[in-house]
């Protein structure tokens, strides 16, 4: 993911560390339209409302992949499961975001209208309903229209002191 060049305030530089200690679970939104195929891996996702079920996606503008999302409507929010960290750094910057698919195409599933991983822990297709932009962000409102769960998910994946940790399905004490 590209750095901010401009000096950041103390108060950036704090928020960031403690966005760090912030744990948030790793997705990969993808899409695939008119305007193009494109992914990308992030932590600024949640559920808001199952009436009509809706996730909201946190993307920076200065994405090559925002204004892709945007074109198409249609995404999938893939929630990542452990063993997913390669294909999550892939999709983080790892490897040029035009190669992304070519570089991972064996975990892709093509035939849902915008890219599925195979052996996610949930993947939800829908359009976007809705935006809004804050600072260097744009909220995109994502209304779901098919939800795939992945039953033999053993666990999560999650962002925590900008590392990747899998968390298993099940503790045990």
């Amino acid at each position: 993911m590209a750095e901010n060049l401009t000096q950041l305030t103390p108060t950036q530089q704090m928020f960031r560390d403690a966005m760090a200690n912030l744990s948030a679970g790793v997705n990969i939104v993808t899409t695939d339209g008119l305007g193009g195929l494109a992914g990308i891996t992030v932590s600024a996702v949640c559920s808001v409302t199952d009436t009509p079920p809706t996730m909201l996606v946190c993307i920076n503008r200065a994405s090559r992949s925002h204004d892709i999302f945007r074109d198409n409507e249609r995404v999938c929010i893939n929630v990542l499961g452990p063993g997913h960290e390669e294909v999550a750094m892939a999709f983080a910057g790892r490897v040029p975001a035009e190669e992304r698919f070519t570089a991972t195409e064996s975990v892709w599933d093509q035939s849902y209208g915008a890219p599925v991983l195979r052996g996610s822990a949930a993947s939800v297709l829908g359009r976007i309903a809705g935006t809004a932009e804050r600072g260097s962000h744009t909220v995109m409102f994502v209304e779901a229209d098919q939800v795939i769960v992945g039953e033999d998910c053993d666990g999560g994946l999650v962002y925590f002191r900008r590392r990747f940790h899998p968390v298993p399905a099940s503790l045990t004490a």
